[in-house]
């Protein structure tokens, strides 16, 4: 983990954290085009999803904490890229930080800690989009070596208006 960040501490995922995930992604879905998804989920409704996060293999899910509280600060994850046998090696990863813990460096240790998770598996490429604009995402994608390799045009309504979303990748 970088130092300087002693007051945030990034671990894998647990099930105990599933309400506290919820809820973070529950504000995207709400205030923001950042997600494509357009109703909130329970927690319940989100459970599969934890899951399919194991401790090992190369679809993690790490949980940034405050140090002494243990509240959840955001959550990066990689998962599948695509569904087809030939895209195993390809991960979609994505970092979501608690609208109250921005500016923190939390995205910054999260994937820190997701990109070390995974460089002793069989991944070759990790993809990310990003809806625009979004200068901060696309600075700490920037910062891990992503590159844009195309956006995709008005993919996404929300908020009755259309969004583009760009497409980065990296080697891994």
């Amino acid at each position: 983990m970088p130092t300087g960040h002693t007051d945030v501490q990034v671990r894998p995922g647990a099930e105990g954290d599933l309400d506290a995930l919820t809820a973070i992604y529950n504000h995207y879905v709400r205030e923001t085009a950042i997600t494509f998804d357009t109703a909130i989920f329970s927690a319940e409704e989100r459970r599969p999803w934890l899951l399919s996060h194991p401790e090992d293999g190369p679809h993690r899910l790490m949980v940034a904490t405050e140090a002494e509280s243990q509240q959840i600060l955001g959550y990066a994850t990689s998962g599948p890229y695509r569904p087809k046998p030939a895209y195993v090696t390809s991960v979609e990863v994505s970092v979501y930080v608690a609208p109250d813990a921005g500016r923190r460096g939390v995205g910054t240790l999260l994937y820190d800690a997701l990109f070390k998770a995974l460089a002793d598996e069989d991944v070759h490429r990790a993809y990310a989009g990003i809806a625009q604009p979004n200068e901060a995402s696309e600075r700490l994608h920037a910062r891990f070596g992503f590159r844009h390799v195309g956006t995709y045009r008005e993919v996404g309504r929300k908020f009755g208006r259309y969004w583009d979303v760009a497409w980065y990748e990296k080697d891994l």
